[in-house]
C-alpha cells in the first residue's frame, strides 16, 4: 500500500503532538512548489532563527519594491512591459508576505476560551466600546 503525502503529513502530525513537537511553516518551498514544514520542540533552534532571518529578509525585498512600484506606477509613462515586471515582482512579494503571515498565525497560542463562555455577548460588546 503506498502512501500519499496526505497521509504522510498527517501521520507526521500526530507524532509532532505526541511528542510536543509543533510544525513551523517556513518561508521557502521546494523547488516543485510544495510548502515546507519544521518540527521542532525548540523556537531557537537554528533552522528557526534561519526561517526567522529569511523572514525579514523576504520581508525588506517586499518593502524595497513596492517603493519602486510606486515609482513606476504614477509614471503615466511607464512602459507596458515595466508595469507587467512590477505586477509580478509584486506578486512574488505578496506571495512572500501571506506566507510569512500564515506561518506566524500558525505560531500563536490558542485563545483561552473558558472564560468568555460565561459571558453575555452584549455586556462583551459594550465593554469594547
Amino acid at each position: 500500500m503506498q502512501r500519499t503525502e496526505g497521509d504522510r503529513q498527517r501521520r507526521q502530525h500526530l507524532a509532532d503532538v505526541s511528542t510536543g513537537h509543533t510544525l513551523r511553516l517556513l518561508p521557502w518551498v521546494t523547488e516543485d512548489g510544495k510548502r515546507c514544514l519544521l518540527s521542532t520542540s525548540d523556537e531557537g533552534g537554528f533552522l528557526s532563527r534561519l526561517a526567522d532571518d529569511f523572514e525579514a529578509v523576504q520581508l525588506a525585498v517586499g518593502e524595497d519594491v513596492l517603493k519602486q512600484a510606486r515609482k513606476a506606477l504614477e509614471d503615466p509613462m511607464t512602459p507596458n512591459a515595466e508595469v507587467r515586471y512590477t505586477a509580478v515582482r509584486l506578486s512574488e512579494c505578496l506571495t512572500d508576505a501571506l506566507r510569512i503571515a500564515e506561518s506566524r498565525g500558525l505560531r500563536l497560542p490558542a485563545p483561552d476560551t473558558s472564560e468568555d463562555d460565561d459571558e453575555d455577548p452584549a455586556t462583551s460588546a459594550e465593554a469594547v466600546e
